[in-house]
């Protein structure tokens, strides 16, 4: 696509939405040119844009100047989120394609790489706000909201659902597409210059990566969604819908639990890992429960330790459940790093294959640890330092925790 016709194209898919969209889907297509013409400039816009902003002009915080992070540390986050927007749009487009069916729409990849590249024009040309004081933010967010409506009004031309049921695909799709951002930003933030996995196009024009590879791992993501879109077709032909709406489950766990549906822990079940003491304080509070929520499930322990001085210390163990998919998928990316603040540290890093976090600022810390790549345990509060935080963690039944990682997981 050349300069012109990439100007003419944002420009109409922005502002005359409606007639745009049957001319993009009636229009030859493939995706590598797709990638080539439109993705790859475009993308880019965000990218460039957030790093002038966090390493040349900088972040002015109140009463403590402008902060910038390093040029390097900058340039290795550009590429970085740049490289996973590349791989999200097409692990997207395959998430769309596996849905069609469940709204009554037609299955079709370039469709709905289609559908994924034109809806996100918004937000990736709201990437120039980045630069902008005070509102820039709000801009961005605004072109988020936008680029929902612009996916609401595609669905219906590029996979063919009926239009009263272009909503509830908006919305599972919406579901997808911010578990996908919380995954490139966590990813993004916290593996710098790491190594990711091959990107290449095959000769069909398919993304074609390292399945080893973080990115090939995330790329099998999108592809358990496709499993779990078909069940949800046969579940919808079936006319039983009480299968549809356990197909509808197994699908959230194919998003959010990696392939299986999860049900959490009940409370009775957490609630012996809360010690009455921890790190020398008696136990002064304590909550569990288990939420849930569109067929997911979270389940959570909450306690705080303190004594007459005034120090306290709190413990939160929670058991992702139906969420424990985006412990693996940071876990399969290998998140580790270091960084220092002005009185402390953070790191992340592996221990005895669990994930590790540390934070610690001169008085006070946090020390959490993911257990069984399901189970996160927090431990936070004032010590003299992190160490002693961490020897509380060390004195928690932890294996006992990691040996239930399997229990209410019903692999698809």
């Amino acid at each position: 696509m050349e300069l012109n016709k990439l100007l003419a194209r944002v420009k109409a898919i922005l502002l005359t939405p409606k007639t745009e969209w049957p001319v993009i889907a009636g229009e030859p297509a493939t995706i590598g040119a797709l990638y080539k013409n439109y993705i790859l400039i475009l993308a880019a816009i965000p990218a460039v844009f957030a790093f002038l902003k966090l390493s040349v002009i900088g972040i002015n915080i109140p009463f403590g100047g402008t902060v910038r992070i390093g040029i390097g540390a900058g340039l290795s986050q550009l590429v970085l989120g740049y490289v996973l927007t590349l791989v999200m749009i097409y692990v997207l487009a395959l998430i769309i394609d596996a849905l069609a069916p469940t709204f009554g729409g037609q299955k079709d990849q370039l469709q709905a790489f289609k559908t994924a590249t034109y809806s996100y024009t918004a937000s990736w040309i709201a990437g120039i706000a980045h630069i902008l004081p005070g509102l820039g933010g709000l801009i961005v967010i605004l072109a988020g909201l936008y680029g929902i409506y612009l996916l609401y009004l595609g669905l219906p031309h590029t996979m063919k659902c009926p239009q009263d049921k272009a909503a509830g695909y908006t919305v599972v799709t919406v579901i997808a597409a911010i578990v996908m951002g919380v995954v490139v930003g966590m990813l993004t933030s916290a593996l710098g210059g790491t190594h990711l996995g091959a990107f290449t196009t095959s000769s069909n024009n398919e993304v074609v990566l390292d399945k080893d590879s973080p990115l090939g791992k995330l790329q099998e993501y999108g592809k358990q969604m496709e499993q779990a879109g078909k069940k949800l077709e046969a579940a919808q032909q079936s006319g039983d819908r009480d299968a549809h709406a356990a197909a509808m489950k197994d699908a959230m766990g194919a998003a959010f639990g990696g392939g299986a549906a999860v049900e959490a822990l009940a409370p009775d079940r957490l609630k012996p890992f809360v010690p009455d003491t921890l790190a020398g304080l008696p136990r002064t509070d304590i909550s569990v429960e288990r939420n849930q929520a569109m067929g997911m499930q979270i389940a959570e322990a909450k306690a705080t330790y303190a004594d007459d001085s005034g120090r306290s210390v709190q413990l939160e163990i929670t058991d992702t459940g139906s969420a424990k998919g985006l412990l693996g998928l940071a876990g399969m990316a290998g998140v580790e790093g270091e960084k220092q603040t002005a009185n402390g540290y953070e790191k992340t890093y592996r221990d005895a294959g669990r994930l590790v976090h540390e934070e610690w600022d001169g008085t006070q810390g946090k020390y959490s640890v993911v257990v069984g790549e399901r189970f996160t345990v927090e431990v936070n509060g004032e010590a003299n330092s992190l160490d002693e935080l961490k020897a509380a963690a060390a004195g928690l039944d932890l294996n006992g925790l990691e040996a239930l990682k399997n229990e209410g997981v019903k692999h698809q």
